[in-house]
């Protein structure tokens, strides 16, 4: 659903509000199994910036029972620690990126190098290996059809270990959040 460099691509989303992404760091989540142990206060700290991502850290600290300056120390920790990041999340329509796609990709050999290849490219937003059907899919935005298939044909395709991709293109998108809250 959660980085790039300084375009405007950088959170391409649907919901044009500053929201907190839980379980998305700095960098983008390479799921190396590793999280840090979060207590119940910062989960509740992250549950009232999932709901608001502007709210002030005073009115935090009153819901969870802490002062405004313990809840700016255990936000910043959670920033810190790749936990979470708190983005301004655009309408990619708004800004200038008229074609999303979803690319389902197989891959032969290793899925890694070819998951970091992609990981690289400032137009996929997002990268996850898969059981099932693909190996890899890649959420792709791109400013109109001409730039999705350069990225696609040009780009993804002569990845080496790239064996095929299937595209699902955007018609419209009906529902799209960051509200899972925590466990």
């Amino acid at each position: 659903m959660a980085s790039r460099s300084t375009d405007s691509r950088k959170k391409s989303k649907t919901d044009s509000r500053t929201t907190p992404q839980a379980h998305s760091g700095p960098e983008p989540r390479t799921g190396n199994g590793s999280s840090p142990s979060i207590d119940s206060v910062s989960l509740a700290i992250i549950e009232q910036l999932q709901q608001d991502g502007r709210r002030p850290y005073a009115a935090i600290g009153k819901a969870v029972g802490l002062s405004e300056a313990a809840v700016r120390q255990r936000v910043q920790k959670l920033l810190d620690q790749g936990v979470m990041q708190i983005v301004a999340v655009t309408d990619p329509l708004t800004v200038g990126f008229r074609r999303q796609a979803m690319v389902g990709i197989n891959v032969e050999g290793d899925l890694d190098t070819v998951a970091d290849a992609l990981s690289e490219m400032p137009e996929c937003e997002y990268v996850v290996m898969t059981a099932g059907s693909f190996d890899l899919m890649v959420e792709i935005v791109c400013e109109d059809d001409d730039h999705l298939l350069e990225v696609i044909s040009k780009r993804i395709r002569a990845l080496p270990g790239v064996r095929s991709t299937e595209s699902f293109v955007y018609l419209k998108l009906k529902k799209q959040t960051y509200m899972w809250g925590t466990r």
